[in-house]
Formats: C-alpha cells, structure tokens, sequence
C-alpha cells in the first residue's frame, strides 16, 4: 500500500502544461497523473519528488477550488534534495530564473531559490523539515 502524505502543496497555473513542463524538465518532478478536460485544461495533476508531492491544475476551470484561489498571489515550496549545486545546474540548464544562488545558510542548510513561469518561489536545499524532531 502507498504511503498517504499529510501535505500537498496545490498550485493553479494560467499555463499549467508549460508548468508540468518546467517542474519535471528544470527541477526533477516526475509526472505522476495528469488530468484534462475536454478543451485540454489541466483539471488536476500529481507530481511527485522523493516521497513528497505537489498538486496543480488549470486557472479558469470554474471549479470551487478555481474560484476560492481566484486573485491569489504566487506561493513558496521548499523541496529538500540531497546535492544542491546539481540540481541547481540542472535547473539553469532548463532556463530557470534562479533568485538565489547556492548558498550555505547559518542554520546548516545548503540551498537556492528560483522563480517559476507564473512567479511562485521554489527553495530546493539540503534542510530536512522535522529532523530536530527525530534527532
């Protein structure tokens, strides 16, 4: 049986194949499920990395979840990944607008921060959330 996981951040994009796109080809998502309504809006898609996921769909769809996030602002992700320059390459390899470069951080973590095609924040680093918990 699958492991259930508690959160998953959902996005909606104006463009949200191209965002499908960026998210797998810049910053390593692997494409779980996508889904598309007749006029070939994404109703709902899955991406995974590592055992977290995000979820995103179509602005413009109509659906109760479209209207409630109606004028909503870009959001931030922190995505824990284990070499942080390679994946820092392989984002600007794939055009990613970088904000931050790698940069090591007081508390311990290694990380950079880039901006996707509709302008929400994506910090990818060495920090493991929850840690401090289980040390």
């Amino acid at each position: 049986m699958a492991e259930v996981l508690s959160i998953c951040p959902t996005l909606l994009y104006a463009d949200a194949k191209a965002a499908i796109k960026q998210l797998t080809e810049a910053f390593g998502f692997t494409e779980s499920a996508v889904y598309e309504a007749e006029d070939g809006k994404v109703v709902h898609a899955e991406l995974s990395f590592g055992n977290g996921m995000v979820m995103l769909g179509s602005k413009g769809t109509g659906s109760q979840f479209d209207k409630l996030m109606e004028g909503g602002g870009p959001v931030g992700v922190f995505v824990h990944v284990d070499d942080v320059d390679a994946h820092h390459g392989r984002a600007v390899e794939h055009g990613a607008e970088i904000v931050v470069p790698p940069t090591d951080q007081d508390y311990g973590s290694r990380d950079y921060v880039a901006r996707d095609l509709e302008g929400n924040v994506w910090s990818f680093g060495t920090y493991r959330a929850g840690a401090a918990d289980t040390a």
